[in-house]
């Protein structure tokens, strides 16, 4: 056959349509965008020889630190390879956690040469601590490899990739962590009915989102996940994000399907529940094509590779602070153990109300625990008193049931001493992250409006983005709400709005006080404004937020609570 250079390790009998050539047999362009375009599309995928081409020019490109081993390298260690018997009785690192080689219509012998290929780079990468994507990698590149040496080197190119801002593979347990807990706060926000679906069934949340990466690298068949690698290979890392949020898309797709629309709302060990999207997406080839999956990944509008990276370097950060840099039993907390019904009491929520409100919080936060700050039941209805036992905690969570009986709040991701800064000017501060909410009548979430509209931002850094809010903004007593200036600084959409040029000055009005009144929302009204005697209240629609009024649009409060975040992993 034509590609036997690049398929010596190939069973073409499990390679169905694969196995038949046909289509382009060189790319011409050197164009990036031209380049990504045909990835996206499939160019070479009907031709092994020139797949296996492609992917030695790409990843010999990558840009690598200096000594990075190659070929060479890997004869000189294993020596005459063809002349010895390999075996898949030797152990895989440890740092693959556990996860084995897949298949891939691989030859028994070739999954022999993966186990000796991944050892020696165990070897050669002595940094490499956590690495459970290594093996699916390997397999996927020894496909179209003419030897084991060629394997090695693509291998070491991806692990040796040293361009700023860019990673393929993690490495170190934290790296694999804090992606984990980005992929959370992905799913979180651009996958809300699916990822309501896994709060409402799985008891640990975090332990399902746990697999995102080995559903892709792992548990998609080959004719799928090959293709996954076209664009992976061109685009990066953000790739396999797209490709776990369109999975989880088409798992509750299945999910609602198969039960006639309405979803099993009993929870269970969430082990079954990872078990379940196992084995849907292992599956997946007798419902959603490899280009259906990766048109539903494409056509989720996620922010750029800057703002995800940016996003993930603060939950590193996050989980360094706590301790978490290595693998332990569990780093993560149940969600429903931190919320333990025999300890948590709120007047205005109950434990699974309260759970359900933890689950659309950043994940970063979901490491901790509520913590009562304010109530006006034991602390009066005093703002003065309000700000002095809310100053000092960042983020907060503003709760309100009103006398007829509705509740609602808002997620606030800045502390209330940041309001100084405007001097006496009533003027708006807070990040992206801040949203609002209603739980009663309805349970209902309402995020920056840049989450689900990013058009309305590009990532240009301003030097000064200050915005006075029009007229509609003014509040009863006259004060003009304004932007306090900000100085730029190192910021993701999810954490800051000023790392955006906005095309509205009203998208970015997350929450303003003064010693009259706090205000929640702003642009062409506000999501919440409450009074100084925290006693009345008004809601209407907002431009920063898209919400409708959360309750009835005037409304006397009967209780305010406010919660902040407790540490749960301090000693």
């Amino acid at each position: 056959m034509a590609e036997e250079d690049y398929g010596s390790f190939v069973d073409w009998n499990q390679m169905g349509d694969l196995a038949k050539s046909s289509g382009p047999t060189k790319v011409d362009t050197k164009d990036l965008k031209e380049f990504k375009q045909m990835a996206r599309q499939g160019y070479w995928a009907k031709n092994h020889k020139l797949r296996a081409q492609v992917y030695q020019q790409l990843i010999k490109a990558i840009p690598c630190r200096t000594v990075t081993p190659d070929a060479a390298v890997y004869r000189d260690i294993m020596g005459n390879a063809a002349a010895k018997k390999t075996s898949t009785n030797v152990p895989l690192p440890e740092f693959v956690d556990g996860n084995p080689i897949p298949r891939y219509c691989l030859k028994p012998e070739a999954v022999a040469s993966a186990h000796q290929i991944i050892n020696c780079l165990a070897g050669q990468f002595p940094d490499i601590s956590h690495c459970p994507a290594l093996p699916a990698v390997t397999s996927l590149l020894l496909h179209f490899s003419v030897d084991e040496a060629q394997c090695f080197e693509h291998v070491s190119r991806i692990l040796a990739c040293n361009e700023p801002g860019k990673r393929l593979v993690d490495q170190t347990f934290l790296a694999y962590e804090s992606s984990c807990m980005t992929f959370g706060d992905l799913a979180n926000k651009y996958c809300t009915a699916a990822h309501k679906l896994i709060v409402a069934t799985a008891q640990d949340v975090m332990d399902v989102y746990s697999d995102w990466q080995r559903w892709v690298l792992g548990d998609l068949p080959f004719s799928h996940v090959v293709r996954v690698l076209d664009v992976y290979l061109v685009e990066g890392y953000k790739v396999l994000y797209r490709v776990a949020v369109a999975l989880l898309k088409f798992y509750r797709k299945h999910k609602m399907g198969a039960q006639g629309g309405q979803g099993n709302q009993q929870q269970e060990d969430s082990n079954k529940i990872k078990a379940d999207i196992q084995a849907f997406v292992k599956g997946i080839a007798s419902t959603v094509t490899p280009d259906k999956l990766l048109e539903k990944a494409f056509s989720i509008r996620l922010f750029s590779r800057k703002e995800i990276t940016l996003l993930q370097l603060t939950n590193e950060k996050s989980l360094q602070q706590k301790g978490i840099t290595v693998k332990q039993k569990r780093c993560r907390r149940n969600v429903q153990l931190a919320l333990n019904p025999d300890t948590f009491s709120s007047e205005i929520v109950s434990a699974k109300e309260m759970h359900d409100i933890w689950s659309w919080i950043p994940e970063r936060f979901a490491l901790c625990q509520p913590q009562l700050l304010f109530t006006t039941s034991t602390h009066g209805c005093s703002l003065n008193r309000f700000y002095s036992h809310c100053e000092g905690h960042e983020p907060t969570l503003l709760l309100i049931r009103t006398t007829d009986g509705d509740v609602c709040g808002a997620f606030l991701s800045t502390d209330w001493e940041e309001r100084k800064r405007g001097g006496n000017k009533l003027s708006f501060f807070g990040t992206g992250e801040c949203f609002v909410f209603r739980l009663k009548p309805e349970m209902e979430r309402y995020e920056w409006i840049v989450i689900r509209h990013p058009e309305l931002a590009s990532s240009i850094k301003t030097q000064n983005q200050e915005e006075t809010a029009t007229s509609e903004d003014q509040i009863t007593d006259g004060n003009r709400l304004q932007q306090p200036e900000k100085p730029p600084g190192e910021l993701s959409p999810f954490l800051s709005a000023r790392h955006f040029n906005l095309n509205s000055k009203n998208t970015s009005m997350f929450m303003a006080g003064n010693v009259d009144s706090i205000i929640v929302g702003g642009g062409d009204g506000n999501a919440l404004y409450i009074d100084s005697e925290l006693n009345h209240g008004r809601t209407g629609s907002c431009t920063t937020f898209d919400n409708p009024p959360l309750c009835a649009e005037s409304f006397q409060i009967s209780l305010l609570e406010v919660w902040g975040f407790q540490d749960t992993m301090a000693s």
